[in-house]
């Protein structure tokens, strides 16, 4: 194959060692994250800062303004 090709594949095989690496990577750091949401959440009131409302929203799936004190204590249970 031609040059151009060979580079294309090496920048694929470099790409797919660098998503299994920053994949694992990742699952750590959001497990690490939602521990740390609920102990903020556990030791405080609302209104909860921005953060704790965009982790909160992506965990319930509603838009931050629509979660209610109930889904709070239900997800932190």
């Amino acid at each position: 194959m031609g040059q151009r090709r060979d580079r294309l594949d090496k920048r694929l095989a470099r790409a797919k060692t660098t998503r299994q690496k920053n994949s694992m990577r990742k699952t750590l750091e959001q497990g690490r994250r939602s521990e740390q949401m609920i102990e903020i959440i556990k030791a405080g009131d609302p209104p909860y800062t921005t953060g704790v409302m965009n982790w909160l929203s992506s965990q319930l799936g509603k838009k931050a303004s629509k979660i209610t004190s109930e889904d709070v204590a239900a997800l932190v249970k």
